[in-house]
């Protein structure tokens, strides 16, 4: 939970061409106030899967974000009267990235382009085609806690949020942004005040919530929200925006959080 930007990246074309793009954007990245930008990587066949690597591996996340899916159709139908639909998970057959930090408090932030099968078999549902041509890759980088007064407080979030904006923007300058989904709705408005207020409401809501699932579930509740040094402050502010009845779905989150 945290306010996070997604977004995804397309291109068409040849190798060489998904190479250029990354290279470009990866330049980019280094005319920003970026805190450490990764070197370009190159994976291929078993190396892009993201199973077979330790999980203290560097490139552990960046492969796991790349990671695509197809939708399926079961033949259940649920409570609603609705077909179920399920997915099955798509591991690239090529890898053409680097990982960009943005700062402290803040997810890294993976940009680059991946190749995935034309077509992937399982056991239950036979062979299916996943229809993901060309080079592509969807991600996302959540930098709600670089808003953390440890971190810098609310500079260092705007640091690390609009330079992940400012990355999308070369992407859509280079051609190759699909979407991009902005929950501090910056992308869209490019309010910077607005931007500072979204996240000050972020922070009360989820210190708030934090705070309520601690007193019914104990002190093993673990969230960035409690590092604050004004979390206590923050969760007073934030009791406005809990929903109603939140006691009882702490309660339902302690029932099932201790089955196994």
């Amino acid at each position: 939970m945290g306010l996070t930007i997604h977004y995804s990246l397309r291109a068409k074309g040849t190798e060489a061409k998904a190479r250029k793009l990354v290279t470009s954007l990866h330049q980019a990245a280094h005319d920003l106030p970026l805190k450490e930008i990764g070197d370009i990587v190159e994976l291929s066949g078993k190396e892009c899967d993201f199973d077979l690597r330790d999980k203290e591996d560097p490139l552990r996340w960046l492969l796991c974000q790349a990671q695509g899916s197809v939708q399926i159709k079961d033949s259940h139908k649920m409570s609603n009267g609705m077909t179920g639909s399920s997915y099955l998970s798509v591991n690239p057959t090529k890898m053409l990235a680097f990982t960009a930090w943005p700062g402290d408090g803040c997810e890294e932030s993976n940009i680059g382009f991946c190749q995935y099968p034309a077509e992937i078999f399982s056991p239950n549902y036979g062979t299916i085609k996943t229809k993901m041509s060309g080079w592509r890759c969807s991600s996302f980088c959540k930098t709600q806690y670089a808003s953390n007064p440890d971190c810098g407080g609310i500079a260092n979030f705007l640091r690390c949020h609009l330079a992940v904006v400012a990355l999308m923007d070369k992407a859509k300058e280079l051609g190759c942004l699909h979407e991009v989904h902005d929950e501090g709705k910056f992308w869209e408005n490019r309010n910077v005040e607005a931007l500072v207020k979204e996240i000050g409401s972020w922070n009360q809501m989820i210190a708030a919530f934090g705070g309520a699932l601690k007193n019914v579930l104990g002190d093993g509740v673990e969230s960035a929200i409690t590092e604050f040094p004004n979390f206590e402050q923050l969760e007073a502010a934030g009791q406005t925006q809990l929903p109603a009845h939140i006691n009882e779905l702490a309660q339902l989150i302690k029932q099932v959080s201790q089955k196994n």
